[in-house]
């Protein structure tokens, strides 16, 4: 899915109306529904007909969809350099972060300097 996706996995499943009120800055509710077409054509979503509305719900495992999203952003942005994402991710949140997410990634890096041996 794209970054415009909704809230899918915290939902579960949503109506176009749900989706198109979840969105900041949401376009038209005609562009929803084509969105919601198009992420059901590329297999992203499942829809069934619930009275007169359709529910649409993901059809993949949300970690899954996680790594799919960080490949591709990771491909597209940084030529696929994990050392580029990582220095972007920390320029972007370095004054937000707690001293126990830099713990934990820091574990992170260990666990897999000592696994590439």
């Amino acid at each position: 899915m794209n970054g415009r996706s909704w809230t899918s996995y915290q939902r579960q499943k949503a109506s176009a109306s749900e989706v198109l009120e979840a969105m900041e800055d949401a376009p038209s509710n005609s562009a929803v529904r084509t969105l919601l077409r198009v992420l059901e054509e590329k297999g992203h979503v499942k829809r069934r007909a619930e009275g007169l509305k359709y529910i649409y719900s993901p059809t993949v495992a949300q970690e899954k969809a996680k790594r799919t999203a960080v490949k591709h952003v990771l491909d597209t942005y940084f030529n696929g350099s994990p050392e580029q994402i990582v220095a972007a991710l920390l320029d972007v949140s370095s004054t937000q972060l707690t001293r126990q997410e830099l713990d934990r990634m820091t574990e992170m890096i260990d666990k897999a300097n000592k696994e590439s041996m």
